[in-house]
């Protein structure tokens, strides 16, 4: 049984005053300047804390970052001259996927290393799309020694990468090793950083929190330079170039990705060749033929399979794309029927924008899970697309601390953690390995609703929308 795997957090102040959802409007023309004003009666303390600096750059009480919705304020005011509204900049953060509450939430994490939690509850849809219409079984949170976070009971969240044998295999009465693995303390890897964010020093400092966290991190191959070990880094080359597959340089990997491309069985024997302890994973496109390649490659021996969706978790199509949600579980029931899920790694990408999105996307039978914009956002990003555009970034992050960036993110990974440990503890699994395909576990929106909302209510009418 491995250690016990913690993730040490230390608080990360903003550089930028972060954008909150609330503010307090005071229309100070009517203060009675009461002795005690209400604000100072905040459930929460945030006008204590904010307050003085607040005074100190702009001269009134503006929108507050920490606003739990208490409205204290707002009720007891004596002449109710306080008023709460929402941020107009708030809603202008993100997109339809990556909302201003994910932001938000994302910050936080960045900031403190700590699980979110909304005092004013949450007011949001009943059910949605994608992730957001499956609700994980936590029957088992009643239990007091349910308690991962504070060490209560032992919780494994390691997961390993590679091929492994479904029974084991002899050669002249000797037995055959088994194939290598590499151990994940999470299941999570850092995928490449897209384009817009291949600012210095953002790259180099994704690759040291991963190395720091003892996770791996994809790092295309011309951007990996002679002075980076990609042994001792934790580095997975993502070698997209024909003549660098043979590279020496990349040799000591422990895993090397390729894209998925014909005769890939000799692209792997000649990867093979240079090492044949080094696992080669095969990133594949998401499409409606996804599970059909992937059964094929699963019997030509793959050892991993990464799984690519876009920014929102959609596969490629060109007409009604399916979520990841959909289209992991289609590959997984695949390989389970071919009789080879066991044998091959599924590692899932795009679209996995919170803590819950990774156990779901594992529940839905991935292995792990690689991330790349919840890092960035965790950097302060506000998701503008400013920089698309060819504007200065907000948040200025060619001149970001590359400390401060680690941080950040060793935080977020902390916080991610520490929701993964309370879901497994809540469900009663003690083994990450355990939960995925744990379908049973888990509740789909459209399940319930076939089977106990359409004998009372009848079926729903299509293209409506769940709320």
């Amino acid at each position: 049984m491995p250690d016990k795997y913690h993730i040490h957090t230390e608080p990360a102040p903003p550089r930028f005053r972060p954008v909150g959802k609330f503010g307090i409007v005071d229309w100070r023309e009517d203060c009675a300047s009461c002795h005690n004003c209400v604000k100072r009666a905040c459930a929460y303390g945030f006008y204590r804390e904010e307050a003085g600096k607040l005074h100190d750059e702009v001269g009134y009480l503006d929108y507050i970052y920490q606003c739990k919705g208490c409205l204290s304020c707002v009720q007891d005011c004596t002449k109710g001259i306080l008023t709460r509204v929402v941020n107009p900049e708030y809603n202008r953060m993100g997109d339809a996927y990556y909302t201003p509450a994910i932001i938000l939430a994302t910050w936080y994490q960045a900031d403190t290393g700590r699980v979110p939690v909304s005092g004013a509850g949450y007011g949001g849809p009943f059910t949605g799309t994608g992730f957001d219409s499956m609700w994980t079984d936590m029957s088992e949170i009643v239990r007091p020694t349910r308690d991962g976070i504070h060490g209560r009971e032992y919780i494994n969240t390691s997961v390993d990468i590679g091929r492994k044998n479904d029974h084991l295999i002899f050669e002249n009465n000797e037995l055959i090793a088994s194939p290598p693995l590499l151990v994940s303390p999470m299941p999570i890897i850092f995928e490449a950083i897209p384009e817009r964010w291949q600012r210095e020093p953002v790259p180099a400092a994704v690759s040291k929190a991963a190395a720091h966290l003892e996770l791996f991190s994809v790092v295309r191959g011309n951007a990996i330079t002679d002075d980076i070990s990609v042994a001792k880094d934790h580095i997975i080359p993502l070698l997209d170039d024909v003549e660098a597959l043979t590279e020496e340089r990349f040799a000591a990997a422990g895993m090397v990705m390729i894209p998925d491309r014909p005769l890939i069985g000799a692209v792997i024997a000649a990867l093979k060749e240079k090492n044949p302890e080094r696992i080669v994973a095969i990133r594949l496109d998401s499409s409606p033929v996804t599970a059909q390649r992937a059964v094929e490659l699963a019997e030509k021996g793959v050892e991993v399979l990464h799984l690519l969706f876009d920014s929102h978790g959609r596969e490629n199509a060109p007409a009604n794309p399916r979520h990841a949600r959909d289209v992991i579980r289609e590959v997984h029931c695949a390989l389970v029927k071919a009789g080879t899920r066991d044998q091959i790694t599924i590692i899932a990408s795009g679209g996995i924008a919170q803590a819950e999105h990774m156990a779901k996307a594992i529940i839905c039978g991935a292995d792990l899970v690689a991330i790349d914009i919840p890092l960035m956002i965790a950097l302060e990003c506000r998701m503008c697309g400013e920089c698309d555009r060819g504007e200065r970034c907000q948040i200025a992050l060619d001149e970001i601390d590359p400390q401060f960036a680690i941080d950040r993110m060793i935080n977020l990974m902390g916080a991610w953690h520490s929701q993964l440990l309370e879901l497994m503890g809540a469900m009663g699994i003690r083994e990450v390995r355990r939960l995925r395909g744990e379908v049973g576990r888990c509740m789909f929106f459209e399940d319930l609703e076939r089977e106990i909302f359409a004998p009372l209510f009848g079926t729903r009418k299509e293209g409506s929308i769940s709320i």
